[in-house]
């Protein structure tokens, strides 16, 4: 651990795949880490990982879609910690799925109130509680600016996450920075239910072409770590070859 005095980062959505990963990066570098999980169980096991390499978890069970529960998610971690150091908006989902006159509608509205609504509830619950110069970072996609078929609930989201990424830097880049990070395609749940759906490019590709989720949870930890003033309010992406020599992150491996 590289930290002389801990910090704690928040991080929803950590439960598996690519949140698991930056929760337990996180817990390498020295950091502090609430697990922000939708299932209590489901913190509690990455939070006994996190205590396995010798690192110090808060397990929090939180559904993000709902603002009270984020809210005293967020109280819970300063209250063990004192002010955080950062949070990472993790939480999201792929479904719905299909062409936009096939897909039901109310699935679409929820796969957008977790996507961005979601991420809106975490940083309304965070700002007030982070330490000066703390750390928000959005996890993005590329979806965000490029259309996907089948996609359109999802490049909604990520477009307007987006938005939301620049909107938080211009009212609060004097005291907080704030990330979007695009971690490319990467090994989870979420893309096994891509590929099943056969429609488009991205559900094409075989699983031995997609990056391991410590890859890009690696370029998290960077951007909580060093909070470069420079890249704040940006949408920056792991396979960005500027990135990459940043953070140290082979090209190789991405």
């Amino acid at each position: 651990m590289t930290n002389s005095s801990p910090e704690t980062v928040l991080v929803f959505g950590a439960s598996r795949g690519l949140g698991q990963a930056i929760a337990l990066a996180l817990a390498n570098l020295g950091f502090q880490v609430g697990v922000g999980c939708r299932r209590m169980s489901d913190a509690e096991t990455v939070a006994g990982l996190i205590r396995t390499q010798g690192g110090e978890a808060l397990p929090l069970a939180v559904d993000v879609s709902d603002y009270a529960q984020v809210a005293a998610a967020v109280t819970a971690a300063a209250d063990w910690s004192g002010p955080l150091a950062g949070a990472v908006n993790n939480a999201g989902i792929i479904e719905p799925i299909g062409h936009v006159a096939d897909v039901d509608p109310a699935s679409w509205a929820n796969l957008i109130t977790v996507n961005l609504v979601g991420a809106f509830n975490g940083v309304h619950a965070v700002l007030p509680r982070l330490a000066p110069g703390g750390v928000i970072v959005n996890i993005s996609s590329g979806a965000a600016s490029s259309p996907l078929e089948g996609w359109s609930a999802y490049c909604a989201s990520k477009a307007g996450l987006a938005m939301l990424t620049r909107s938080i830097h211009h009212e609060y880049g004097d005291r907080v920075r704030v990330y979007g990070f695009r971690p490319g395609v990467v090994d989870t749940g979420m893309q096994a239910e891509i590929r099943a759906s056969k429609i488009n490019p991205v559900s094409e590709l075989p699983r031995s072409s997609l990056m391991k989720p410590e890859i890009p949870a690696a370029g998290v930890a960077w951007l909580l770590r060093h909070r470069p003033a420079v890249l704040a309010g940006q949408e920056l992406d792991i396979r960005d070859p500027d990135f990459q020599h940043r953070a140290g992150i082979s090209p190789a491996n991405t």
